[in-house]
């Protein structure tokens, strides 16, 4: 058996991790990913790479976090059942391990009428939990969801997501659970701006043990503009922008946006991070990554080596 990748180490161990997303580019070029790694090195112990977000054709994520790793990154793949079924879906945790890509976040993946492709035809063979219930079988116990035995067993940290906000919103700590007996052992969640409601499902969260069966990671999105906090409170599904958040970004300069969107995000991990049961966070800088070392930094949060 092989060590535990450094983003197992590091939340086994007690610490408050930090990881950060990656987009992969609309083209062939890996300059692209390696200049986005560039900004987090240092800042993370673990990169995020998304699976064609939003449902529109981006470089694979397999290939981008190999990019990741070869540049010293733990990446994390991120894997949607939207367009593969369950034979493609084990042979890609199999090549995932064999390339020592040790963490998996599993998901159900942007629907394609949403992407650039809206005629293309979806798979959704499993969803997410199955996903999660596949890949813990894989590595526990050996075999592939038809029942044929694996030579060698995959070894893999298992990762899902869940929406804090979605309503309705008393089932979603009891979905989580769900994704948590199916085997996932660390939580990334939509990005947090309404930490009242997020501190409620965290007390949820708590109150059915979750936080002692996995980490659980907040999900914190540094906002540019007034446009950009409008635009995730009105037309992203799930997201829970409150008003005064956004009425705060709009009362500033124009100049002092991107200040301004800085400091509420600072203050939003300052909050979640005294929540019990929080084990670190997770930063989708979208296209911004080059902010997250002066998030990390500010946040009074360790460099990494």
């Amino acid at each position: 058996m092989t060590a535990p990748g450094n983003l197992e180490r590091v939340l086994t161990s007690g610490g408050f991790a930090v990881t950060a997303e990656c987009g992969p580019p609309r083209g062939a070029d890996p300059e692209s990913i390696r200049k986005k790694g560039g900004y987090l090195k240092g800042f993370v112990d673990a990169v995020n790479v998304t699976d064609n977000q939003t449902a529109v054709v981006r470089m694979s994520s397999m290939a981008s976090c190999l990019i990741l790793k070869e540049m010293g990154f733990d990446p994390v793949l991120q894997m949607t059942v939207r367009d593969r079924n369950r034979i493609a879906l084990q042979s890609d945790i199999l090549g995932a391990a064999a390339l020592g890509i040790r963490n998996i976040l599993c998901l159900s993946g942007d629907h394609q009428s949403f992407g650039d492709h809206p005629g293309a035809k979806n798979v959704y063979d499993v969803d997410s939990t199955q996903l999660i219930d596949m890949a813990r079988t894989m590595r526990d116990e050996g075999r592939f969801s038809g029942g044929a035995e694996i030579t060698v067993r995959p070894e893999i940290f298992i990762g899902c997501v869940e929406n804090p906000f979605a309503d309705p919103f008393e089932i979603r700590a009891p979905r989580l659970a769900k994704k948590i007996s199916a085997g996932a052992r660390f939580v990334q969640t939509q990005c947090v701006f309404n930490v009242e409601k997020f501190a409620r499902w965290m007390e949820m969260v708590r109150d059915l043990g979750l936080h002692e069966k996995a980490y659980i990671l907040a999900g914190i999105t540094p906002m540019k503009s007034p446009g950009m906090a409008r635009y995730m409170k009105n037309s992203v599904p799930g997201m829970d922008v409150p008003d005064h958040l956004v009425e705060r970004m709009a009362s500033v300069p124009k100049e002092h946006h991107r200040e301004e969107g800085m400091a509420i995000c600072l203050e939003t991990i300052e909050r979640v991070r005294a929540i019990k049961g929080v084990a670190g966070i997770h930063i989708m800088a979208i296209e911004w990554e080059e902010i997250v070392p002066d998030v990390v930094k500010g946040a009074g949060l360790r460099t990494r080596p």
